[in-house]
């Protein structure tokens, strides 16, 4: 069976950090600016991060989990390292034997 593949549209859009948050550009903020009022530009401007529920969605089609504005790091749940794993396995098999 093939790989999944990531939407490229979306990748080109958006950049993810290394804690796993994503990035972004707000619409309409780079054309047609002298139409629009000065504070309206500067909200535009404000928080580059994606909130939760977003990030969520997105998820799905980069087909990798993702950390929004307000998810904390903690969240994430990362695979065990191999001394984690061979930590886990001792564990369970000394609770096996008892």
């Amino acid at each position: 069976m093939s790989k999944n593949k990531s939407h490229k549209g979306l990748q080109k859009r958006i950049r993810i950090t290394k804690s796993g948050k994503v990035r972004h550009r707000m619409a309409g903020h780079k054309h047609l600016r002298s139409g629009k009022g000065g504070k309206r530009l500067r909200q535009m401007r404000k928080d580059p991060y994606m909130a939760s529920a977003d990030t969520k969605r997105l998820e799905k089609l980069l087909y990798r989990r993702l950390r929004g504005r307000s998810q904390p790091k903690s969240a994430m749940r990362r695979s065990p390292s191999p001394a984690q794993k061979r930590a886990m396995r001792e564990a369970a098999k000394a609770a096996s034997k008892e």
